[in-house]
């Protein structure tokens, strides 16, 4: 299996204009997963909610679900991509995962990170478990990485990929993913984005360096912080069923569950 993350710098609110800068990036790129980063359709930083519910959409009745749909058509590959999600009157940041066949679910952020908490709703749904070509997949968005219980869960739940969209401004997680992936035997997709988002006063930096980390820990392929790319690397999805480390440790069945703390 081949699978992808695309890294580049969204123009805020400006969807067109992201829709064609990823079809153009993704350009005679073959690959069976790709993943785009949290909110790739509009940028990071609303300023209110009304530009919120300006901005977000239903997840599979929409003009960016249209053209992921279409994109997925075209090119054979499914996405995982961030969006804002509009429910009735709530709001949730999510990523959605759509195939050539259509769409195949959506995952709602958990965890919100900073201002977020003023505009989006917490997730709902928990962690579920989508399947694509016979492959168990989980998703997070950016800062869920960072609450070890999230990547647990899903591998509990016998997720082989997480797919992981994310604007991350901090510093840690690229390198972090390495234990994340090994402590849980799954493969790990991060895409993140680049460049500076300056709006009324706020100003995010992000830091890039999108990664591919296998379940032994290793990284297969990253991107540079500050370069737009698509990174394509090959994977084998059976290895992440095997949760044994020797002929004597099992690191899902070894746990004390009795003695953790609840």
């Amino acid at each position: 299996m081949k699978i992808g993350v695309l890294q580049f710098n969204p123009l805020f609110g400006e969807k067109e204009k992201n829709f064609e800068k990823v079809k153009i990036m993704l350009k005679g790129t073959t690959a069976d997963i790709i993943v785009l980063p949290e909110l790739f359709n509009t940028g990071y930083t609303f300023l209110n909610k009304d530009e919120l519910a300006r901005l977000a959409e239903p997840a599979a009745d929409g003009e960016t679900f249209n053209f992921m749909s279409s994109l997925a058509k075209e090119t054979g590959c499914c996405f995982a991509y961030g969006f804002a999600e509009k429910n009735n009157d709530a709001f949730y940041n999510s990523s959605a995962l759509v195939s050539p066949s259509g769409m195949i679910g959506v995952y709602r952020k958990m965890h919100l990170y900073f201002e977020e908490k003023k505009f989006f709703k917490p997730g709902n749904r928990g962690f579920p478990i989508f399947e694509y070509k016979g492959i168990k997949v989980g998703m997070l968005v950016c800062f869920d990485w960072i609450y070890p219980e999230a990547m647990r869960t899903l591998a509990l739940k016998g997720a082989q990929i997480i797919l992981h969209s994310a604007n991350l401004v901090m510093p840690y997680c690229p390198d972090a993913h390495k234990t994340r992936a090994l402590e849980n035997r799954v493969y790990i997709a991060l895409a993140n984005r680049i460049g500076e988002e300056k709006r009324n006063g706020k100003n995010f930096k992000f830091i890039g360096q999108s990664e591919v980390v296998s379940p032994e820990g290793e990284i297969l392929v990253r991107a540079d912080a500050d370069e737009e790319c698509v990174k394509v690397c090959e994977i084998k999805p059976e290895t992440a069923l095997n949760k044994k480390l020797n002929q004597y440790n099992d690191l899902l069945a070894d746990r004390r569950k009795e003695f953790y703390f609840k």
